[in-house]
């Protein structure tokens, strides 16, 4: 009995496939809880938390994703966030508000607003369902939305 080559039609074809896995920001993810400083999980002493930030030492969070959030139902002033944020955008590569969530759609709207869309003009796109990363549903909607009005036609999955 004679033995078929077995030909991979799709890596034939010009459909172009999208794995969202490289698009994976690789830096550590932070979670910033700002209630560490509230006075007695309540409020912020202005005086206690400019010292506070005056003196830590943020090069700690060099090249991290930051998510600054309050775990602690606190009116927190958004000029807190807005001081941590300038202490830390010289270290991190990213500072969001929100949660690891909000992070890592924010992570991936950046990396994905890289894609060059004249490349993907009328094209059949398969976009990669499968894999070993943490790739969010937020990251497939985000790039479904920037796909649709410029492809022929868009695809999910992939043999794994």
């Amino acid at each position: 009995m004679e033995e078929k080559e077995i030909v991979n039609r799709v890596a034939n074809s010009s459909i172009v496939t999208i794995d969202l896995e490289d698009y994976y920001h690789k830096g550590e993810r932070v979670r910033y809880d700002i209630a560490q400083h509230l006075f007695q999980g309540l409020i912020l002493k202005e005086k206690d938390f400019r010292a506070f930030v005056k003196d830590h030492d943020w090069s700690l969070y060099k090249g991290k994703n930051i998510a600054l959030f309050c775990s602690e139902d606190a009116i927190v002033p958004t000029w807190a966030y807005m001081l941590l944020t300038t202490r830390l955008q010289p270290y991190a590569n990213k500072v969001v508000y929100g949660g690891l969530d909000v992070l890592e759609y924010s992570l991936f709207k950046e990396a994905l607003s890289e894609i060059n869309l004249e490349e993907l003009k009328n094209r059949p796109v398969v976009i990669k369902g499968c894999g070993d990363l943490p790739v969010p549903e937020s990251a497939f909607i985000e790039l479904t939305t920037l796909l649709q009005p410029v492809v022929r036609s868009l695809m999910y999955g992939e043999a794994c």
